[in-house]
């Protein structure tokens, strides 16, 4: 997933956003600031690259990104609504084509039965042009192996390749 005969997945998402002319911000909770270290990796990604909010506490994701007291409440920071609610919030409030969000344990404590070490949620979420109806916004679950460090990095690396696809297919 990290690289191909065509470049490194943030090569490859940076060509695509520069073709379609979008532009992306990224809420990160888990990553920590991953992401849009990788995405910075390539010269030039001012471009397309708006900005990077590490939001880890629940604070955080309520003052920044206008997540829910009641999702963060009902469902864990670790959840689908939030991750969602994530991605939504930093688009619109970067008002950029695409949010990108992940939320999840990248251990080595803290997960359970129901949400163990390495799994996360990661949500894209699109703007389309006004008065389509396209918007949207789209969360995947994937758990992960591996230490703290390499689980980070295959979120990190997961949530570029689920933006590539999205922005790939011209939405969520």
């Amino acid at each position: 997933m990290t690289a191909d005969t065509d470049g490194s997945i943030q090569e490859r998402l940076g060509t695509a956003l520069r073709e379609h002319d979008e532009t992306v911000a990224v809420a990160e909770s888990c990553t920590g600031g991953l992401i849009g270290s990788l995405l910075t990796d390539v010269p030039g990604s001012s471009d397309y690259f708006d900005r990077s909010l590490v939001t880890y506490s629940y604070d955080a994701k309520r003052t920044e990104l206008a997540v829910s007291r009641e999702a963060l409440d009902e469902e864990g920071a670790v959840s689908e609504p939030v991750a969602r609610q994530m991605a939504g919030g930093v688009r619109d409030r970067a008002d950029v084509t695409w949010g990108v969000s992940t939320t999840g344990i990248a251990g080595p404590t803290g997960g359970t039965d129901e949400k163990p070490v390495g799994t996360v949620f990661v949500g894209v979420a699109y703007a389309a042009p006004w008065d389509t109806g396209d918007s949207g916004t789209r969360v995947r679950r994937y758990e992960f192996d591996g230490s703290r460090t390499e689980i980070k990095r295959k979120i990190a690396e997961q949530a570029l390749a689920d933006l590539l696809s999205a922005c790939e297919a011209g939405g969520v």
